[in-house]
């Protein structure tokens, strides 16, 4: 089992930056590798990917809204997966979610229904 624990969710401006953070524990986060997802959700829509990025970070998955904009730096000697926001916008509001899973690769790290572990989120909310 993998517990995650996002944090670093809070009030920011457009055109600012903030980072977020998961942190995996449990007694199966050092025996695999597991590739790392940050999705959203905004009131009333549906789970949205955002970025992830592979155990070794060869391979790393962006949505097209946040090219250019946000980053998914990653520290395994931490099991830490970090979520890091420049510039956002109103639109990047919504709840942040980390997800971990030991199988999922290529373009179906976009997916949200092949993560196993979830995180409980975190609010981001984007103010103009």
């Amino acid at each position: 089992q993998v517990q995650l624990v996002e944090s670093g969710g809070r009030l920011v401006q457009a055109g600012g930056s903030l980072r977020l953070s998961c942190v995996a524990s449990g007694r199966d986060v050092s025996s695999y590798s597991y590739t790392m997802g940050w999705f959203r959700q905004a009131p009333g829509r549906g789970r949205e990917f955002v970025l992830a990025i592979s155990w070794s970070g060869a391979s790393t998955e962006y949505a097209d809204s946040v090219k250019g904009r946000f980053t998914i730096p990653r520290d395994n000697a931490k099991n830490t997966v970090y979520l890091q926001m420049n510039n956002v916008e109103p639109e990047d509001t919504g709840v942040y979610y980390c997800a971990a899973d030991r199988v999922v690769t290529g373009i179906e790290m976009k997916n949200p229904y092949e993560y196993e572990f979830w995180g409980q989120g975190t609010q981001v909310t984007v103010y103009s």
